[in-house]
């Protein structure tokens, strides 16, 4: 009988081992558990931050939302302190084991789980810590805890398998969530203290550290005694274990917490916050659907559209997937996008906005804003005009909406509006406390002048100043290119480049008699006899353009634009389009330039040239896109007449600010002075910008671009030769041939004879 008992047990005892073998192997494999695959666990599954660098090698901003906000370090990135807090207090025997601490569990399951000892630790190694951390959810029960425990230790020993204990220590270390948008130790040491990783003393590392056995409840930006105590505990196991000594351990006790330089993360500082804006939207794009578009983005839809089929780079992140299946995110893969924006010249741009707009006219907008009647609107401007704006700005606002939701009606929502209530409100200076009601603070910021600027090398379309406005943090709506505005005389030169490309010169006579073409006379011009074709658009002279306009049907001149990859969705055909009622952005304006600086290749906008991987592998490189517009000798022909603007016409005033050489360019302003436009070129920039109100009716009653936005330009400019590390001179030639004007006399005297044997021709015909 105690032979059969015996029997039975040993027999119990092996059916046990085999049956726990076998669920061992079945989860090692993945057969009976989600267990990561080989490939997996060797490229773990992380949140990093993406980062974007210009294309002089400088980092200039990452993309991040919850918890994503992360940047990965390397080991060496690391200061020692952090390596030893952390072996010292959450895992002593490391250096040891292979992923499971035999010692520790047997600890932890005599001390915790037979005596209930909660002090004495989980038994948990860094290794298991960090498997936790990539593979396992959050548990809703003890029981799902319990079936997760085994798993992360097999995860454990395939992880110390397969990296060593310094990528180990890294990866945790960069996993980690610090609380306060710190994800990983990297992210988490600019924001706390604004240093680097390997810059951490040692009491700062402890502390770093000691949130890791509870980030929320040792988190010092709102326990602080409660931090320090923490962190002294991890000091005194680096003493115990040998890593400081006594003095050590006794000098950091005694050291405060300086939070001084904490700052929240966020996408609105640094350089270019309205280009790395425009591109996290531009990379993460849908595929456009109608469906998704209100009826007043009827041209944004087309715009998306378009872009969608030619831009590899508009919904670079949906229309590629990784190897898992999945779409890119910009949020969470660690992407190193590689952009156009040189950090120099961005800086330039900066400058030249801020100083032309806020330091010069924004002062006297602000005089001028005085003497009206509903500032910042014109005079001129409809009362009812004025009352649907404000409506709109209402209900844009995040007041509206919060009442809306509440349930307030129309009528209590304007009585809050127009009740006076302490608010902060911007100034260029700082914000500073004010007593107004909502919807005079409307009113203020309204007044605020806008502008957006872009610069672009002709020859590859990159795109090497981007500026959409004067403060991100007060004005995000980017005015370079999300917002359109009539471009005024600087729609010109597209008219005239379809003359010269259908064989006008330079030189041929146009008429300037003033005439009405259906009801419509342009103003401007109309000295009577003729003009050549290059002092009429040095002069920006109205009735010249509407004669070539009158030449060739306004379909063909749509037709033309869409060459240049300007939109003209829903654009009715009329004679006035010559003037430029359209509305473009700066960008695509400034694209469009590109094609007289490039021998008649016109460039699309590149903003990125390749996105790397997390390891620096190539996934993605995008080549300069182009079409040929313009024959090269009509590409000569348009670079003589815009530099004749500078020389002879509107743009002149820039010889009075010590410019030579060839430049060219094209001012504009609409009616009423609503918009100012400069777009000027050289052999090797095509750059210019808009200067204007928040809304067509925040304006100033005179002005000229030439006179708005023109300096701007030269502000620019002016920096950009000035710094010789550019590599842009003065000096620098178009590729005009030496002696060529575009008026050969040899080819308008054969022009001449073709067309006189032609009517000799025709004439014979109606006489056979």
């Amino acid at each position: 009988m105690k032979n059969k008992i015996i029997l039975r047990l040993w027999i119990s005892f092996v059916v046990i081992i085999l049956l726990i073998a076998v669920v061992v192997v079945s989860a090692w494999n993945g057969w009976i558990c989600n267990m990561p695959d080989f490939k997996t666990l060797q490229n773990p599954v992380d949140e990093y931050a993406s980062m974007v660098y210009s294309a002089d090698g400088k980092l200039i901003g990452q993309y991040n939302v919850a918890r994503a906000n992360r940047l990965a370090a390397d080991f060496q990135d690391l200061s020692p302190y952090l390596v030893e807090a952390l072996v010292a207090t959450e895992d002593e025997r490391f250096y040891e084991h292979s992923g499971i601490d035999a010692i520790g569990l047997g600890r932890a399951i005599l001390k915790r789980g037979i005596m209930g000892d909660i002090s004495a630790g989980g038994g948990s190694t860094i290794t298991q810590q960090l498997a936790k951390m990539l593979y396992s959810e959050r548990a809703t029960s003890v029981m799902d805890r319990l079936f997760q425990k085994p798993v992360e230790w097999l995860i454990a020993i395939k992880l110390e398998r397969q990296f060593t204990k310094e990528e180990i220590i890294t990866m945790y270390l960069n996993q980690f969530n610090f609380l306060n948008g710190a994800y990983g130790i990297k992210t988490a040491a600019d924001i706390y203290f604004k240093k680097k990783p390997n810059e951490l003393t040692r009491a700062e590392c402890a502390l770093f550290i000691g949130m890791c056995k509870n980030p929320s409840y040792f988190n010092p930006r709102r326990y602080l005694d409660r931090a320090i105590g923490r962190r002294n505990v991890v000091l005194h196991q680096m003493l115990k274990a040998g890593f400081v000594t006594q003095e050590e351990y006794d000098k950091d006790c005694q050291e405060g917490v300086n939070l001084k330089q904490f700052k929240l993360p966020t996408h609105k500082g640094g350089i270019a916050p309205y280009f790395r804006e425009y591109l996290r939207h531009y990379m993460m794009a849908e595929e456009p659907k109608r469906e998704n578009y209100p009826s007043w983005q009827k041209v944004q839809y087309c715009i998306d559209s378009v872009l969608w089929q030619k831009d590899p780079l508009f919904g670079w992140c949906n229309k590629h997937k990784k190897s898992n299946g999945e779409n890119y995110n910009i949020y969470t893969d660690g992407l190193k996008i590689y952009t156009s924006i040189d950090t120099r010249m961005q800086k330039y741009a900066e400058e030249a906005v801020f100083e032309r707009v806020v330091k010069e006219l924004q002062p006297q907008f602000n005089t001028f804003c005085k003497a009206l009647r509903y500032p910042p609107f014109n005079n001129a401007a409809r009362h009812r005009d004025i009352e649907n704006c404000m409506k709109r700005s209402w209900r844009n606002s995040e007041r509206y909406n919060r009442m809306k939701k509440a349930g307030a009606t129309e009528e209590e929502i304007a009585l809050a509006y127009r009740t006076p209530v302490n608010m902060k409100i911007f100034t260029y200076d700082g914000t500073k406390e004010e007593t107004m009601t909502p919807e005079d603070s409307i009113r203020y910021m309204k007044k605020f002048l806008k502008a957006g600027f872009v610069s672009m090398d002709p020859k590859t379309g990159d795109v090497k100043a981007y500026v959409g406005g004067t403060n991100f943090d007060a004005f995000s709506y980017d005015m370079a290119g999300q917002g359109r505005r009539q471009v005024g005389s600087t729609m010109k030169p597209f008219l005239y480049s379809l003359m010269v490309q259908n064989g006008m010169s330079p030189c041929d006579p146009v008429s300037n008699v003033r005439k009405s073409y259906g009801g419509w006379m342009p103003r401007g011009g109309g000295g009577g006899g003729s003009m050549q074709l290059q002092r009429g658009l040095a002069q920006s002279n109205n009735t010249v353009t509407a004669h070539l306009m009158s030449t060739i049907d306004p379909r063909d001149f749509l037709s033309w634009l869409e060459l240049f990859e300007l939109p003209t969705f829903y654009q009715i055909p009329n004679m006035a389009l010559c003037l430029g009622p359209l509305e473009i952005s700066v960008l695509s304006l400034i694209s469009g330039y590109t094609t007289f600086v490039n021998d008649g290749l016109h460039m699309s906008p590149r903003l990125v040239t390749k996105i790397t991987d997390q390891q620096g592998n190539l996934i993605a490189e995008f080549s300069p896109r182009m079409n040929e517009i313009l024959s090269q000798e009509s590409a000569w022909k348009m670079q003589i007449m815009l530099m004749g603007v500078v020389k002879h016409g509107t743009g002149r005033r820039l010889l009075g600010m010590g410019f030579d050489g060839d430049i060219g360019g094209k001012t504009g302003t609409t009616n009423d002075c609503s918009d100012f436009w400069y777009v000027g070129i050289t052999p090797n920039l095509v750059s210019g910008g808009w200067v204007g109100g928040d809304e067509r009716d925040i304006r100033f009653s005179t002005g000229q671009g030439a006179e708005m936005s023109l300096p701007m330009w030269a502000k620019y400019m002016k920096k950009v030769y000035d710094d010789e590390s550019l590599g842009y001179s003065m000096k620098d030639t178009f590729n005009i041939p030496k002696g060529y004007d575009g008026c050969d006399k040899r080819e308008r005297i054969k022009k001449e004879r073709n067309e006189q044997h032609e009517i000799i021709d025709n004439i014979s015909d109606i006489y056979r």
